[in-house]
């Protein structure tokens, strides 16, 4: 298992065979569940303020985490010293860990019973960054930096950030499953500040996915650079106080994603479901609510075997077969995202939602790649028997209560609908709407797919890790407008 050729990107697992050895070493000392990970991210990465490289360097973590279950308790320890004694002290520390918890729980941890992986995949690269030094990186990202210009607004700052990695795991649990996985990821982080007349607005953007530097064109880094300094300009030169009132709004793929994540995405993680959130990031609506909550039109599905995607893996962090997860399905409430253990205690099978930062984490459910089904609807379509309306192309802030049931989004470049057509740019467009009224009063999906990258944050310590959030454009009938 190694990574490629730049020595810098190397890595080091213990021996497969040790592994296994240690996950037998745990059953005998009393567990009934044993699983190692061996887990390595190793990457280059760069700051860049104002088309000055003002920071980087080249960040290395690996090591193994052990996960026992001992009389229903869960043992969790982890080390960065791979030595064999190293390891069966780790070992040793996790099975004492269940065993003394035990002790005080009442309700029993399991694992739901899985046809586990057995596999190894590498994903490729068509231009691998491996070969470029540090310096080289940086050059590319800053030609980008450079070439931004407006004849009508300021750019007073511009921050980039680029980063690179090889995410290595190796997985052997006592059930049977054994993964070899090697995921390169890319990406690129910017802010653009503007101002003109007395005002200021800002504009970040993030390209990222599983690949090498290729993703910089595929992913298109300088149309989204022009459209966001499009954005800016709109809004501080021409735009005017936007109307309110109740209306129709047509909303892009870019706010749509980010509302699949936050208020379906987040609420159909089983681990929230069951109330382990609460103290952190808060409750889910789905803990009561069942049934219909979006109109026939509404179908989100969490996919991670998407190719290029940022949240792409074949297998879990527990070895389960990644697929397709389909969250809501025609309006109808469906599958929540679980790992084995919410699985065991929901009394279902885990689609393959588990997933840790690094070694010094526990897998715990998350997305990967959340999006609304593509309809079959032109952009042209979805505008032309709006009478009176709204379409908010792009945000500049939002937030979401702890139990996402009511969301607010912020336009930064939106426009004035008229009778079919777009009339004049408005600002300080205000959304704020239920989540159910939102995704019932959907009656209009267009067919132009478009994938955003994001770094989703959840656990306590924090674990922050890649995903991308989607969809089309969408028209939502008669909604406030602030």
């Amino acid at each position: 298992m190694k990574s490629g050729e730049n020595s810098r990107y190397d890595f080091y697992p213990p021996d497969p065979v040790l592994l296994e050895k240690l996950v037998e070493k745990a059953l005998d000392k009393g567990a009934s569940y044993a699983e190692a990970r061996f887990h390595a991210r190793l990457g280059d990465s760069v700051l860049m303020v104002n088309d000055r490289v003002v920071g980087g360097g080249f960040e290395i973590e690996e090591g193994v985490a052990f996960r026992v279950i001992v009389d229903g308790a869960l043992g969790f320890a982890s080390t960065s010293l791979l030595s064999e004694e190293s390891l069966e002290s780790v070992v040793d520390h996790a099975v004492s860990i269940a065993r003394s918890s035990s002790r005080g729980f009442r309700k029993k941890v399991g694992m739901s019973e899985e046809r586990l992986g057995q596999a190894q995949y590498s994903l490729k690269v068509k231009k691998d960054f491996r070969n470029l030094e540090l310096e080289d990186k940086a050059s590319i990202v800053l030609e980008y930096s450079k070439s931004l210009e407006s004849k009508s607004v300021d750019l007073k700052a511009k921050t980039f950030s680029y980063s690179d990695e090889i995410e290595a795991k190796l997985i052997i649990t006592s059930d049977g499953g054994n993964i070899e996985s090697i995921i390169p990821r890319i990406s690129i982080f910017y802010n653009i500040a503007a101002e003109h007349g007395g005002r200021r607005a800002n504009k970040w953007g993030h390209l990222a996915g599983s690949g090498g530097l290729e993703l910089v064109d595929e992913l298109g880094l300088e149309s989204m650079l022009k459209d966001d300094v499009n954005s800016l300009e709109v809004n501080l030169v021409k735009a005017e106080p936007s109307p309110k009132g109740v209306m129709d709004v047509i909303i892009s793929p870019e706010i749509v994603g980010l509302a699949l994540h936050e208020s379906i995405g987040h609420p159909s993680e089983a681990d929230r479901v069951m109330g382990r959130e609460a103290a952190q990031a808060g409750l889910s609506y789905r803990m009561w609510l069942d049934g219909r909550i979006g109109s026939s039109k509404v179908t989100v599905a969490d996919d991670p075997t998407i190719p290029g995607s940022y949240g792409f893996y074949l297998y879990d962090d527990e070895a389960v077969p990644a697929r397709e997860r389909i969250l809501i399905n025609k309006g109808e409430l469906a599958e929540l995202l679980h790992s084995r253990t919410t699985a065991y205690s929901f009394g279902v099978q885990s689609n393959g939602a588990a997933r840790a930062m690094n070694y010094r984490s526990e897998p715990i459910v998350r997305m990967s790649n959340t999006y609304l089904k593509p309809g079959d609807m032109r952009f042209e379509e979805l505008l032309e028997d709006v009478k009176e309306g709204i379409y908010m192309k792009s945000y500049m802030e939002w937030n979401i209560d702890e139990f996402r049931l009511v969301a607010r989004y912020v336009g930064l470049e939106a426009y004035l609908i008229k009778n079919g057509r777009i009339v004049k740019p408005v600002r300080d467009t205000v959304l704020e709407i239920p989540t159910e009224s939102f995704y019932s009063k959907i009656d209009g999906v267009g067919k132009d797919l478009r994938f955003y990258a994001g770094i989703c944050g959840k656990g306590e310590p924090p674990q922050p890790l890649p995903v991308w959030m989607g969809g089309p454009h969408v028209r939502v009938r008669d909604v406030r407008v602030g």
